[in-house]
């Protein structure tokens, strides 16, 4: 009797196991194509991204590797790193261009602009939402929601703090690439302005240049004095002879002298031809990407976004306080066209664009900021609440100031990728770009310590601090910091669940206080 009820449960659970498996190999198939229609396709493989990619562009990375990498198996390891690398060296949100150009090298570049949509999309809709509910909150909040708010902003300091951690572990490949990111950090803390981050990627990316192609060694050596070099040479001739004066070994034979006229050049052959002296990442073949993306579509691409992108900072110029929809426009273009680093980089520099000119109170850009990162998808959605609060006292709906924002901050960063991809497989050779790319990524993971910083200088907020003020007012908020990074680094705490750790203790910190 016991036997047939386990093995009668037995066959339930293997029947359940079944069809589990089955409901999971049809909402989340393998890499193989499962519709001849491109978009139906994409759809079937990219649908569940933008409503389960927690965590920022640090989880978003591992993300896409389990799933393009291993499990659809679109592309190789080499591809996935370069890939990395090229996003992490252009402009705009890494991780968002990752996905559009993996895509775009399976399918084509229409395809891939649809499954840019299905990532950013669903959270973008939420955002909006979001900042229509802020839009009617009065001017004083609750003194709660001020803990709240500020424990919601230290959760998230220490997730950004641990992206930068994670990497810069990757970023490190040597003394070099550790001090630039030094360098980015430090400098980007102690000044801010528009042109200055693309000036400090250029001088990491000029750096690594330099020192990998032996500029600085050979220059240095062509200045040396011939006289020292000369008497250098005089004093290792003496030298040598000195030292076969006091050798008490005869001389070798002639035959011994013949046998190692024959082995030498061997051994010179051998050592050259040992795949460790060689670059395989420039010379070996990736998996091929798509015949549509070539250099000449890719570099018109490219030619097309820069002229786009002067005639935009000329009617700026131009233009200036006359429209607050294209003043938004052109002030998320630039941002969009001149941040590296991805989301941690994005929220100072927004912050400078929509919060000085008054378009946003940095009550709302504090809290705004503070949900937004618990959303899934890409951490450039903020732009979308941002829009649609910069248009508030305007005859601009809202709508339209969130379409507005979406675009902007969008557009450069995947017109650039999309061109980039185009001109990737013959810029890839060019060893001076392969050590430029070395620099740029050092330099920019160095910036996301300097978002912690300034992050951690605005982010508490009460009732007489609504601009935001530093959070070492009180050390509990540096306790939610640690623990959010902390744990996210040793016990696997997700970024949801931080965030929700810090608005709790946010709100405990405030039950305690006011009683």
């Amino acid at each position: 009797m016991q036997r047939s009820a386990r093995d009668a449960a037995k066959r339930v659970w293997a029947r359940a196991s079944s069809l589990v498996r089955t409901w999971r190999d049809a909402v989340f198939p393998d890499g193989d194509a499962v519709s001849r229609i491109a978009c139906v396709d994409m759809l079937a493989h990219n649908w569940h991204l933008g409503f389960t990619a927690f965590g920022g562009p640090t989880v978003h990375y591992q993300i896409f590797r389990r799933l393009f990498v291993e499990r659809y198996k679109w592309i190789d390891e080499t591809t996935y790193l370069e890939v990395f690398a090229l996003s992490q060296a252009l402009s705009g949100p890494a991780s968002t261009k990752m996905l559009f150009a993996f895509n775009i090298m399976h399918y084509d570049y229409l395809t891939g602009f649809l499954a840019f949509l299905v990532w950013a999309l669903p959270m973008a809709c939420v955002s909006f939402g979001l900042a229509l509910g802020v839009r009617n909150i009065g001017s004083q909040l609750p003194a709660p929601m001020y803990a709240l708010l500020s424990g919601l902003n230290s959760a998230t300091v220490g997730i950004i703090a641990l992206a930068a951690i994670q990497l810069s572990s990757k970023a490190v490949t040597d003394k070099l690439t550790r001090i630039l990111v030094f360098f980015g950090g430090a400098a980007g803390m102690l000044y801010n302005a528009l042109w200055y981050f693309p000036v400090l990627m250029a001088a990491g990316a000029l750096t690594t240049v330099l020192w990998d192609l032996k500029v600085l060694q050979r220059l240095i050596k062509a200045l040396r004095p011939i006289k020292i070099r000369d008497e250098q040479d005089v004093g290792d001739v003496e030298l040598s002879n000195l030292e076969q004066a006091a050798s008490p070994e005869p001389p070798a034979s002639s035959v011994t002298a013949r046998h190692t006229a024959k082995v030498t050049p061997q051994a010179t052959q051998t050592l050259n031809t040992n795949p460790s002296n060689t670059l395989p990442s420039a010379e070996s073949p990736t998996t091929a990407t798509n015949p549509r993306t070539s250099w000449v579509r890719g570099t018109a691409v490219i030619a097309t976004f820069l002229l786009s992108f002067i005639i935009v900072m000329a009617l700026r110029g131009i233009y200036s306080d006359r429209n607050r929809g294209f003043d938004l426009f052109a002030n998320l273009y630039l941002a969009g066209t001149i941040i590296f680093g991805g989301g941690p980089v994005v929220v100072p520099l927004l912050r400078s664009y929509i919060v000085s000119p008054g378009w946003v109170s940095p009550r709302d850009f504090l809290l705004g900021l503070a949900i937004t990162q618990a959303f899934p998808g890409p951490n450039f959605n903020f732009a979308v609440y941002l829009g649609a609060l910069a248009v508030r006292d305007t005859s601009i709906p809202p709508i339209a100031g969130a379409i507005i924002g979406f675009l902007a901050i969008y557009i450069p960063g995947l017109w650039l990728c999309a061109g980039f991809i185009g001109v990737w497989s013959s810029l890839r050779k060019v060893v001076w770009v392969r050590a430029a790319l070395r620099g740029v990524h050092a330099t920019a993971v160095g910036l996301v310590f300097t978002a912690v910083y300034r992050l951690f200088e605005i982010g508490y907020l009460d009732k007489d601090v609504q601009g935001g003020g530093t959070l070492s007012r009180d050390p509990w908020w540096v306790v939610i910091i640690a623990a959010a990074c902390y744990g996210g680094m040793h016990f696997h705490l997700a970024p949801l669940v931080a965030i929700v750790m810090g608005a709790a203790m946010g709100l405990l910190r405030y039950a305690v206080v006011s009683s």
